[in-house]
């Protein structure tokens, strides 16, 4: 496969590296990979990568590239994440999302064959793209804040959405993932909806001390 950085054009006049994991053979696949709230770090780069091992071209915006380009965080250090955390807005995540999703288009890809993917903080930011962008599916991984802010949203969810919780979660309680169910159900949105009961927050992400093997790898395949 090929990795580069791109730089995109946001329309709010701001300029977004995003990082690029091409496969070796280009199919008419693509998909957005959105970070969790540590940056795009290595995790999240192989995500894209393993992405584009399965014959994808992944593309990866930095969200925080107003506050801090090439942020990387540490996941014992939640105070030094919470600055960038604290000055997002779904306008800017929008925006950025469609930045991602316009520099596809201009590749060749169309909205159908374009995903959106995203874990914790960008597991939310998935569940948005998919109300304000075109796209094929979206995928959310322990969406932290879909239930509190973007449940309004669900109506204009346009593609099939994936959820993935962990069942063990203290940061998203189940109040909250039958919040979520229940506005798709509401709306009559396609969803799949996948608890791993004995998965924490972050459960997908081998860099984390609540990685948990066998619930990811089920997950992955999903």
């Amino acid at each position: 496969m090929k990795t580069n950085w791109q730089t995109l054009s946001v329309t709010d006049g701001t300029q977004m590296r995003a990082y690029v994991a091409e496969p070796a053979e280009r199919s008419d696949r693509a998909v957005i990979v959105l970070q969790e709230a540590f940056g795009v770090n290595d995790y999240i780069r192989r995500i894209a990568e393993r992405f584009a091992a399965a014959g994808y071209l992944a593309i990866t915006p930095e969200l925080f590239h107003r506050t801090g380009e090439g942020f990387e965080g540490s996941y014992t250090d939640y105070a030094g994440v919470a600055p960038h955390m604290n000055a997002l807005t779904v306008e800017g995540l929008t925006a950025d999302m469609a930045a991602a999703h316009a520099w596809l288009a201009t590749e060749g890809f169309s909205a159908t064959r374009i995903a959106a993917i995203g874990f914790c903080m960008g597991g939310r930011a998935a569940y948005l793209a998919n109300a304000t962008l075109p796209l094929g599916a979206a995928v959310s991984f322990y969406g932290g804040g879909i239930a509190e802010s973007l449940l309004e949203r669900t109506a204009g969810l346009g593609a099939p959405q994936l959820l993935c919780w962990g069942g063990s979660d203290a940061h998203i309680l189940p109040a909250q993932t039958r919040a979520v169910s229940d506005a798709l159900r509401a709306a009559h949105k396609p969803y799949v909806e996948a608890v791993f009961s004995e998965a924490g927050h972050g459960f997908a992400c081998d860099a984390r001390a609540s990685y948990h093997n066998e619930s990811a790898h089920t997950a992955w395949a999903l």
